[in-house]
């Protein structure tokens, strides 16, 4: 199971690779930057990517990053914020020691999808790792 796992995770690493792009402000739909304007408008410096039919709007907020992806229409699909790896929950962390010996957390987010469904991202072994808040790995849209 934990060979499934990893796999799957690796393959969502290099998908979501292969499958963003870097846009222009010029290129992405009125509709998702009015829908993005009207949730940050203090917000100044973004980079849009297209991934997987969605736009993602990457920005800053508070010295953390922090990413939204929008439908075509303007939706919100859902939002990733960086937080340090010891915020992830105790149960995200104890999975990771019991499955991954030695391995330290690189990067890790938490993941709101448009539900308000938390998820949570560990990059680990140079792997996204997908869970949820009991700590659990989860499947995603992401994942896919």
């Amino acid at each position: 199971m934990k060979r499934v796992f990893v796999l799957l995770a690796g393959l969502t690493g290099l998908t979501l690779g292969v499958n963003a792009q870097k846009l222009s402000a010029a290129k992405v739909p009125s509709a998702v930057k009015a829908a993005f304007e009207k949730k940050h408008p203090e917000i100044k410096t973004v980079t849009w990517e297209k991934e997987k039919g969605d736009y993602e709007a990457a920005f800053t907020v508070n010295g953390r990053k922090n990413s939204e992806n929008y439908s075509q229409k303007g939706m919100l699909v859902e939002s990733e914020t960086e937080i340090n790896p010891a915020e992830l929950p105790k149960e995200v962390s104890a999975h990771i020691i019991s499955q991954f010996k030695n391995a330290k957390i690189k990067e890790a987010a938490k993941i709101t999808n448009a539900k308000g469904e938390v998820t949570y991202e560990a990059e680990v072994n140079g792997k996204d790792l997908i869970f949820d808040a009991k700590g659990n790995p989860v499947i995603s849209h992401r994942s896919l």
